[in-house]
């Protein structure tokens, strides 16, 4: 315990040291870090759905627009701009506080989730996955379309002008200054995110060591037996789809802020395969695993966009630097998955008979 706790001490000073050291070679690096704590909260909402439950969604990206758009109405001038009844009740727009945001971010997806998994209940492997993939397609063209007769979503021009999440009139999106040395907001979102990494980890890891968590891991090995054993697997599932979707609905809320702009070709289906692939490639329902894998899927592509340009140059510019960049994203992944079929770190095998003695 001593050694694990030094360990944990180690990693956390790391943590917070890593931007501070990051924004010296430039902001971009800091954003990337802050993007790959936003993904790594994704794969932890979908961890729990594929990892634990054993549910295929491919329409993850759903909760996370649910969020967004949820947060991006609430801290924007658009639904005032629209709705002569808003302006009236709120003429200043409303500035929503973040202990607001969250429980309400959470509460939306959650909503969705359930309501998502209640068509789905029967439904197994491939089916499942389609009937979630259609899912995460109508929400995309709901929003694409929710801009006539009454202007919800502005359309495919997206939401702008979006406040920066603000605390007690602290506001992220304003840089910090201590004397010479200067905190921008890229890194104080960096803070943000990390902070609510670290709470996702521990209900996360509370919720695999509970009942509710090996009763998800039973129906995910064999759903007959679990029922079988008094499981109730119908709510269990429920609960399954609600809890990731209350993930990744934070994860919007949070998105929204952060860029300041929502638009439905941020939540794409490619986006869905994408936080997918970070929870098979890091290793199925194991957290360790899960946030190795979004934090290589998430910040691989953003990195490589310095060698693609290299390599176009090179070449003369005959080769696109966003489709050799997609190459070399899909070769890294097929290497991974070469090498280690598991993930990068599965996480322990549990229930099987140990060797016999020769």
């Amino acid at each position: 315990m001593k050694n694990k706790l030094i360990v944990f001490l180690l990693c956390a000073l790391a943590l917070i040291a890593l931007p501070l050291f990051a924004q010296q070679f430039g902001q971009g690096w800091v954003r990337i870090l802050s993007l790959a704590m936003l993904y790594v909260l994704l794969a932890l909402g979908l961890n729990v759905v594929v990892g634990y439950a054993g549910l295929l969604d491919l329409g993850y990206v759903a909760f996370y627009a649910v969020g967004a758009y949820m947060y991006a109405l609430m801290a924007s001038p658009h639904l005032a701009e629209n709705f002569e009844w808003f302006t009236q009740l709120f003429p200043d727009g409303l500035h929503t506080p973040i202990w607001v945001v969250v429980p309400l971010a959470a509460f939306l997806a959650g909503i969705v989730g359930v309501l998502l998994g209640i068509p789905v209940l029967k439904l197994r492997g491939d089916y499942l996955a389609i009937v979630t993939l259609g899912f995460g397609e109508i929400i995309r063209v709901f929003l694409n379309n929710l801009e006539y007769p009454y202007n919800i979503t502005n359309g495919p021009r997206g939401l702008d002008r979006i406040d920066p999440m603000n605390i007690v009139g602290f506001s992220f999106g304003k840089a910090i200054e201590i004397g010479d040395f200067r905190i921008p907001s890229v890194t104080l979102y960096y803070y943000l995110f990390l902070l609510l990494v670290v709470l996702s980890v521990v209900i996360c890891h509370r919720l695999e060591t509970s009942r509710i968590g090996r009763a998800w891991m039973a129906i995910r090995e064999d759903e007959i037996a679990a029922k079988a054993m008094g499981i109730n697997t119908r709510n269990m599932k429920l609960l399954a789809f609600g809890m990731g979707a209350t993930f990744g609905g934070v994860s919007g809320a949070m998105f929204a802020s952060f860029q300041g702009f929502v638009s439905p070709e941020s939540f794409t289906l490619m986006e869905s395969i994408m936080i997918v692939a970070m929870v098979v490639l890091g290793g199925l329902g194991h957290i360790p695993g899960v946030i190795l894998g979004a934090v290589m899927l998430a910040a691989l592509p953003e990195v490589l966009r310095y060698v693609a340009g290299d390599v176009q140059n090179m070449t003369g510019g005959r080769i696109d630097a966003a489709i050799l960049r997609q190459l070399l994203i899909a070769l890294a992944m097929i290497v991974i998955m070469l090498m280690r079929p598991r993930g990068l770190w599965p996480s322990p095998e549990h229930g099987k008979a140990a060797p016999s003695p020769v």
